[in-house]
This record gives structure tokens, C-alpha cells and sequence, in this order.
């Protein structure tokens, strides 16, 4: 196929061209800009809120895979980037005669009452589901990989020793390789049409915050002592990272709003059907070859 890709030149796109490519497709991909030539990908200059350039990405494309967002912001940000980008990419789609739509949401989308990332992207959603399209919906958990810099975050305070967490609860995460997979996986298979998945490792139950705090902390080769910390605590922090670091804060209100939600975890019956997909990067081997990566890249 030839796929029409936002995103390419974020953590989780990236791994996705690069997949896509080693299984033969052809990659048109959005980029805000230039980018070095790159075998089988054609780059294409624009921005979701751009439609000229929508429709030169959807050009000769049989499907498109929306990956871009917001995914810090104010809510008109979170709006304008999750919710009215996807209606652009949705029209531009349907413009090149293109019925078949990966959108990319996430796991933040099921209670989109706890923060105003999670209702944009539980919005995204709704104009996908309307467009009458060969959609599928996926939301994915946290994601970890090489490349990632939210995750990070959690890496770096692990070589500290203690890592602050929030107060109980527990998630699922996945592999940047194995979602794109996933995504991969649906591209051509008529199963995955019409359904919304919620991928992860494939651990029954997900994973307590203190579990994945000390499976972080052995990626890194250092002792850590998870440190359940109170919202009231956390939301005066996120106050002083605003305070610090303005507009690239990475801990903001809304993110402690969703954090601090006692389950985080795939829904059984939304994962994915073991006849499309099935996971394959083991979580601890996946983490230490993260940290790995983040060390040689100097980041650790």
C-alpha cells in the first residue's frame, strides 16, 4: 500500500514508517519541516490545520493512519490539534477517495470526563465513527521505547533512587514497536473495521504504579524506592513545574487529574482479537533495552 501518515516525525510515527517501510509499503508523511531524503517515504510540508496539504499527503494513498495530537496544551490547543485536526484529516481523506482510516486516539479517551486531554481525544473519535469510512479506533496506553521523551521522565528519576508516583492504581503499557504492529496488523484485514482496540503488553491486570516504578529502576541498573505521593502533593507540584518551566512543564494539572486514576488499564474486551494481533516485546526486556538506547544516545 501506500500510506498517508501524520506524525512521521514524532516518537510513535516514526517507528511506524520505519515499519511500514520493512514491510514493503510506501510512506507519504506530514512534517511541519524539511526533512532529509529518506527511500520510500515522500515528505510532505504541512500541518493538520493546513488542507492543502492534507490533501497533497492523501495523493495516490490507499489509507490513512492519523498519529499527530496534542498531547500538552490548553484546551483550545488540545481542540484545535486533536479534535478539529482530525475533522481536517477526516475531509481531506474523503477527498482522495480514501475509506480507510486508522486514528490513532488514546486510553485517556474512556474517561473523558477526568481531564480536557482525554475529552479532546474522546471527541477525535466521534467524527471518525461518522465519516461512513472503513475506520478503526485505537487507544493505546502509556507507550515506552526508544525515542520516547514522556516516559523518560520516569527513567531519569529512576537513577535518582526515589521515584514519585501517584497515589496508587494501576496501567497497562506498550512497546512504540508492538503498537505499530498493531497498526500495521489492521491496515489490510477487514476484521479490524469498525472496532475501537486497547492494546497492551499483554500482562493480565496491567501494572501496579510501584511495580512498574521498581521494573524501570532494574532497566537502569539502580535501587528505587517508589513513592506513592497525595494529589493535593502532586497538584502543587505540577504548579511549581508550570512556574519553572512554562509551557514545556511536563506535569501539568490535567496530567494530574489523569494520573491519578485508580485504573488505567486495557479492557479485556477491547484488546485486540489474538487472530490479528498478539504483542511480542516482553515489558522488562523492552525497559532495558530502552534504558539502553537512552544511554547510548547520552540521554542516561
Amino acid at each position: 500500500m501506500r500510506i498517508a501518515i501524520t506524525g512521521g516525525t514524532g516518537f510513535v510515527g516514526s517507528h511506524l514508517i520505519e515499519g511500514a517501510l520493512a514491510e514493503g509499503h510506501q510512506v507519504n508523511a506530514l512534517t511541519r519541516r524539511a526533512q532529509p531524503p529518506q527511500e520510500g517515504v515522500t515528505w510532505i510540508e504541512g500541518a493538520l490545520d493546513k488542507p492543502d496539504s492534507l490533501a497533497a499527503l492523501c495523493e495516490e494513498c490507499d489509507a490513512v493512519v492519523h498519529v499527530a495530537g496534542v498531547i500538552n496544551g490548553d484546551a483550545d490547543a488540545f481542540h484545535q490539534g486533536n479534535v478539529v485536526g482530525t475533522e481536517n484529516m477526516i475531509a481531506a481523506a474523503k477527498g482522495a477517495g480514501i475509506s480507510r482510516f486508522i486514528h490513532i486516539s488514546s486510553l485517556a479517551a474512556r474517561e473523558p470526563q477526568l481531564s480536557t486531554y482525554g475529552r479532546s481525544k474522546r471527541e477525535s473519535e466521534a467524527p471518525v465513527i461518522a465519516s461512513g469510512g472503513d475506520w478503526t479506533i485505537i487507544r493505546p496506553p502509556a507507550i515506552y521505547g526508544p525515542r520516547d521523551r514522556e516516559m523518560f521522565e520516569l527513567f531519569r528519576i529512576a537513577t535518582k533512587g526515589v521515584v514519585p508516583l501517584p497515589p496508587g492504581g494501576r496501567l497497562s503499557i506498550i512497546h512504540a514497536r508492538d503498537l505499530c504492529r498493531l497498526i500495521l496488523a489492521c491496515l489490510g484485514n477487514d476484521l479490524s473495521h469498525g472496532q475501537t482496540y486497547e492494546p497492551d503488553d499483554g500482562r493480565e491486570g496491567g501494572w501496579t504504579m510501584v511495580e512498574l516504578a521498581r521494573a524501570i529502576g532494574r532497566a537502569v541498573e539502580s535501587w528505587v524506592l517508589p513513592l506513592p505521593v497525595p494529589k493535593p502533593l502532586l497538584l502543587a507540584v505540577s504548579a511549581i513545574d508550570r512556574l519553572v518551566r512554562g509551557k514545556k512543564a511536563k506535569l501539568t494539572r490535567d496530567r494530574v487529574k489523569y494520573f491519578c486514576h485508580p485504573d488505567w488499564t486495557a479492557t479485556p474486551d477491547a484488546r485486540p482479537p489474538a487472530a490479528l494481533w498478539v504483542p511480542q516485546i516482553a515489558t522488562e526486556d523492552g525497559l532495558a533495552a530502552t534504558a539502553r538506547w537512552y544511554k547510548a544516545q547520552g540521554w542516561l
